[in-house]
């Protein structure tokens, strides 16, 4: 992976954004947030790297109330059975400072093989001492792939949830101590 150090990385919560895009009645966009994730990125001394990542499902947040119960519940998200996303790369290819990263995606107790479009934003140590990286990220999904199959007709036509799904991450991992 460009220029990073080798070792193990963990993903920096308090600085890292996964977000996520749907078109709602198809005429707008609903954007949300996961608030509580876990991830390791580790790079060996050779360049190559691994990502694992997972994130709570019931911290999903569209910032409104009514819709985040619905999608935690089981017409969606059913975080009462499916308590976390998980995202495990399976290849990482870089160029310059942008890379793809492929891996299995399980949502819902469904995996499917995504791949993500990445930009390495650099290494940096911060004030405290703490070596950081940042990336940011994309991809597109069908909900439908992950069994996500709730929707509800428009009287003008259409339906009121979109199937394709953007994903984007601006993620901060820290180097771990001792590394």
């Amino acid at each position: 992976m460009a220029q990073l150090t080798p070792g193990t990385w963990k993903l920096d919560t308090d600085h890292s954004e996964i977000g996520m895009t749907v078109r709602h009645a198809g005429i707008s966009k609903v954007r949300a947030t996961f608030g509580e994730a876990d991830g390791t990125l580790t790079v060996g001394e050779d360049g190559t790297a691994t990502v694992e990542t997972s994130v709570r499902a019931a911290s999903f947040d569209s910032k409104n109330a009514d819709r985040d119960a619905h999608v935690r519940a089981a017409d969606f998200l059913d975080v009462e059975t499916y308590p976390e996303l998980s995202f495990r790369a399976t290849d990482v290819k870089p160029s310059g400072e942008e890379f793809e990263v492929t891996g299995d995606l399980t949502i819902r107790g469904e995996t499917r093989q995504v791949t993500f479009e990445a930009e390495f934003g650099g290494q940096a140590v911060d004030p405290f001492g703490a070596t950081r990286a940042g990336f940011s990220a994309s991809a597109a999904i069908s909900r439908k792939d992950f069994g996500l199959t709730w929707n509800a007709s428009l009287e003008a036509g259409g339906v009121l949830v979109g199937d394709k799904v953007a994903i984007d991450l601006e993620v901060a991992f820290v180097l771990e101590q001792g590394e």
